[in-house]
């Protein structure tokens, strides 16, 4: 699978906000406005696996029907990566 500038971008966007939870750790910040930033990272990861594994899955149902063979696995293996990522 090729990865994009977009899901790259992600990536970096959610290393920034790791960056800035560290400087409000450093910074002392509230308990709670660390754990909703805490969630918030915890959510971009959330959808950004969800991206990858559904791009992923559908170039790899895109190969299987040029060749003329079933997806139930693919579609089954996709569905066990978002229950583990989780």
């Amino acid at each position: 699978m090729k990865y994009d500038d977009h899901l790259k971008n992600r990536l970096k966007r959610m290393q920034g906000q790791v960056n800035g939870l560290i400087k409000m750790m450093e910074d002392e910040k509230d308990c709670r406005e660390i754990v909703t930033q805490m969630s918030a990272v915890r959510s971009a990861i959330d959808r950004t696996a969800a991206l990858v594994v559904s791009k992923n899955l559908e170039q790899c149902i895109r190969d299987e029907k040029e060749s003329g063979e079933s997806s139930e696995a693919l579609i089954q293996e996709a569905v066990e990566l978002l229950v583990k990522s989780r």
